[in-house]
């Protein structure tokens, strides 16, 4: 039994809640048959639908058909998003009536976005994420063979991505002439929600496993704080079988034998990533639905892009799509209809209607446009699979994620200062002798290291130097006073005429270091 889209969290915004709001009406420059019938049913729970750019359009319509004739109760509520928004100085890609309309709702279904070339536009799809708190992103990758050619025909996984923080905060600096940086933030609780989540999505859809994976063994404090979260929550779920992989051989093994894993937990960069490639390998990313869940907004669409290409060519596939919104009939109570149009497209895929991105000659039956596929499904609707397995929802009732608690304030002592220079006007050795004279009665130069490696006391000549120095300073006993022996030190540094960058306080927290150590240290 395929189980890529059983309900999700709870949004505080209920379905009972969204069937009393007022009947959603398209905007003028947006509107279809399939659209215009969905708005009129009674009773129907309100839904944001962006087209979005390139083959948006396109899909959304063959979408919204099927979920019209499937008998999908819900009132469209048109905004448009994405490109043209961008073009009329919205630099997010969003305005103030679509964000109204999807705090009104709390619910999205949203076709690809293109982001103009160019500087100064942001992701639209992160600033969604983030304005809207949707933490955790949810992708089934499952194979269909022998209908879809894949190399891994045994293949039903679903990698739950943390959708917030990592790299994706998009904290990044020029600091020298030669090196930038971009900040990698890990919070507890962004971790604990995503790693909550996982785990409940895991327990809630009868899986079996949860997978971890990390590179801890190099990010020992950031990708650190996620296994640690991972291995705090694993005793509460004695029923699930828990594992962790070092993110590159995970990677590795995923992709070999994706039979293997069942649920997988990841942090942003590494989700992102891992999810196409599970799409990839289990036939086509373009068949792949995904869901953004918050606790008060969800969003569903495609992993695809916007494929400007093929864009009003009606050969798209629209399967990444509608399997977003069978997702979200799922996610809002509607499990009964999400199940007729999943089986009726698991079907028509069986039968060989197919659109070119998977069609095969001598395999397939019939080479569909995106309108014709659309047909095709429908025309399917009550039946079941013959081949493939017929899905049938072990529940449609949502689970309730807990409201994250904060934990007590640790105690936090801070025990020394990194002061990072740029500087290229000779060895480390002699950059060391220059900060010697700048050493405070209680703080002293116990370090340098460049781009990570310690190139003072005892470095290599052999050793590649920028002119991005870390300088770490330690005390001789802790520093009583938080930071005023650091500003000493900093106006030292700045009369003598070195460029400090940066600093960053090495602090412990219940006397625990909390600081990545040079080597020696």
């Amino acid at each position: 039994m395929h189980r890529d889209c059983l309900a999700f969290a709870h949004l505080e915004t209920s379905t009972e809640q969204a069937m009393n709001m007022e009947q959603a009406t398209s905007n003028e420059w947006i509107s279809s048959p399939a659209a215009d019938e969905l708005s009129a049913r009674p009773l129907a729970t309100p839904v944001t639908i962006a087209r979005g750019d390139g083959i948006g359009p396109e899909i959304m319509e063959a979408t919204l058909a099927i979920l019209e004739a499937a008998g999908a109760q819900i009132a469209p509520e048109f905004i448009e998003i994405g490109e043209a928004t961008y073009l009329r100085g919205h630099s997010a890609g969003i305005d103030e009536a679509a964000w109204a309309s999807l705090r009104r709702t709390g619910l999205m279904l949203k076709g690809p976005i293109t982001t103009p070339s160019g500087g100064g536009y942001k992701s639209l799809n992160v600033t969604l994420r983030k304005t809207l708190g949707l933490y955790a992103n949810v992708r089934p990758c499952i194979s269909y063979a022998p209908f879809v050619a894949t190399l891994h025909p045994v293949m039903d996984l679903v990698i739950v991505r943390e959708n917030e923080e990592d790299l994706y905060a998009g904290i990044e600096h020029q600091q020298t002439d030669e090196v930038v940086q971009c900040l990698k933030l890990i919070t507890r609780p962004g971790t604990e929600r995503i790693m909550r989540y996982a785990f409940e999505y895991t327990k809630h859809n009868n899986r079996k496993k949860l997978s971890c994976f990390t590179k801890d063994n190099i990010m020992k404090q950031t990708d650190g704080l996620f296994r640690q979260v991972f291995n705090e929550m694993s005793p509460e779920y004695p029923t699930i079988e828990k594992e962790h992989w070092i993110v590159d051989i995970g990677a590795a093994k995923l992709a070999d034998s994706p039979e293997k894993f069942d649920v997988v937990v990841l942090p942003n960069l590494y989700g992102d990533i891992l999810s196409d490639v599970a799409a990839q390998i289990s036939g086509s990313v373009g068949m792949a639905g995904s869901a953004n869940i918050g606790d008060k907004v969800a969003m569903f669409e495609a992993i695809h892009g916007s494929a400007p290409d093929i864009a009003g060519k009606n050969i798209a596939n629209p399967s990444g799509l509608l399997n977003g919104a069978i997702m979200m009939l799922n996610h809002i109570g509607q499990g009964a209809v999400a199940e007729k149009i999943h089986n009726a497209w698991l079907t028509a895929i069986e039968e060989g209607m197919h659109t070119a991105d998977i069609y095969k000659e001598g395999h397939s039956k019939a080479l569909l446009n995106t309108a014709e596929f659309a047909e095709a499904v429908i025309e399917r609707l009550g039946q079941m699979p013959k081949k493939l397995t017929p899905v049938q929802y072990t529940s449609h009732e949502a689970f309730n994620m807990p409201a994250y608690q904060r934990k007590a304030k640790r105690a936090k002592t801070l025990q020394g200062i990194d002061v990072f220079i740029d500087w290229r006007d000779g060895s480390p050795d002699a950059l060391a002798g220059l900060l010697k004279n700048v050493e405070t009665q209680s703080l002293k130069l116990q370090m340098i290291t460049n781009r990570g490696i310690k190139v003072w006391p005892n470095g290599f000549d052999e050793t590649f130097c920028t002119d991005h120095w870390r300088c770490r300073f330690m005390p001789a006993e802790e520093i009583s006073t938080r930071n005023n022996e650091a500003i000493a030190l900093l106006n030292a540094i700045d009369a003598s005429g070195l460029d400090f960058i940066k600093t960053e306080n090495l602090y412990a927290f219940d006397g625990k270091p909390a600081f990545s150590l040079g080597q020696g240290q």
